[in-house]
């Protein structure tokens, strides 16, 4: 008979973690862009990462100080600079147009990262990840196509939305290096070295782009901050227990976040587009994560 002691499977337990992790980030996205649209995206972006550090740093010492090994630094690094290009294009596309659009144009990173984790990480590629890839691109599509059609497309709408697209590939990489990283280091030692490490990517260009910002956009920066180490270190407990392919299609359920924290913060309407697009986000979500019993 079953143990019905264990409330869930403890395969779960990694796919709940990386839905935590995107919730997470969901919201530190909407409070990146009420910094952005006060203070530009560099200087949110700087700062953010400063304090990321600050905060991770005590942790990383009560955790005993794990150096990382010559490989995991260098992972480190590759996806330091790699998550600053894309945070940059990807904040810079976000204040122009709406928070749950960027996410659903962003949404073709993961079907990117199933192919590039086959190539990095030897992963292969199941029938069942691939339709649910598929699965969720639609549910996208949907929203996008019912957003377009009831905003049209600005001159600066259409630099949003190609500043996001260009994003995306990076974090199509980024995805992939994520579970590749997962593997090397602790989730404390992750949050602490991406937040340092993207900060000095970042802060050669200092001296031109940081701007001095109120007391209520310091807030926005600092809230911001928490969120995206708590992320990261969810997401990185997650990634560390589970394939790349499994977990990357439940990136599509940030939409839904997206659309929630939009409407909330930004009064960014839910349509019945989105409703639509949400349902098969979902599906597809679903699919990635239920398996046959062998």
């Amino acid at each position: 008979m079953p143990d019905r002691s264990q409330v869930l499977p403890a395969s779960w337990f990694p796919v709940l973690s990386t839905v935590a992790g995107i919730a997470t980030f969901s919201a530190m996205d909407a409070a990146m862009k009420g910094a952005a649209l006060a203070a530009g995206v560099f200087t949110p972006l700087l700062l953010r990462n400063v304090c990321g550090a600050v905060i991770s740093c005590p942790l990383w010492l009560a955790n005993g100080s794990p150096r990382p090994s010559r490989q995991g630094l260098a992972v480190h690094c590759q996806r330091a600079v790699v998550t600053a290009i894309m945070a940059a294009l990807f904040f810079y596309g976000l204040v122009r147009i709406p928070l749950a659009e960027g996410l659903a144009i962003s949404f073709i990173a993961p079907v990117l990262a199933l192919y590039i984790a086959a190539l990095m990480l030897g992963e292969r590629i199941r029938a069942r990840a691939v339709k649910a890839s598929i699965l969720g691109l639609l549910g996208v599509a949907v929203i996008a196509a019912g957003r377009f059609q009831l905003g049209g497309i600005t001159r600066d709408t259409a630099l949003g939305i190609a500043a996001i697209l260009l994003s995306a590939v990076f974090y199509a990489f980024n995805l992939v290096l994520q579970r590749k990283q997962a593997q090397l280091a602790r989730p404390i030692e992750i949050a602490l070295f991406q937040s340092l490490l993207v900060a000095l990517v970042l802060t050669p260009a200092a001296p031109w782009l940081l701007r001095p910002v109120g007391l209520a956009t310091a807030g926005m920066i600092g809230l911001a901050a928490v969120l995206a180490t708590l992320s990261l270190l969810l997401l990185a407990w997650g990634y560390a227990r589970a394939e790349a392919q499994v977990l990357v299609p439940i990136e599509y359920s940030g939409f839904l976040w997206a659309a929630l924290f939009g409407w909330l913060f930004f009064a960014e309407p839910l349509t019945p587009t989105t409703l639509a697009g949400a349902v098969l986000v979902m599906a597809g979500c679903w699919m990635a994560v239920h398996r046959r019993r062998e």
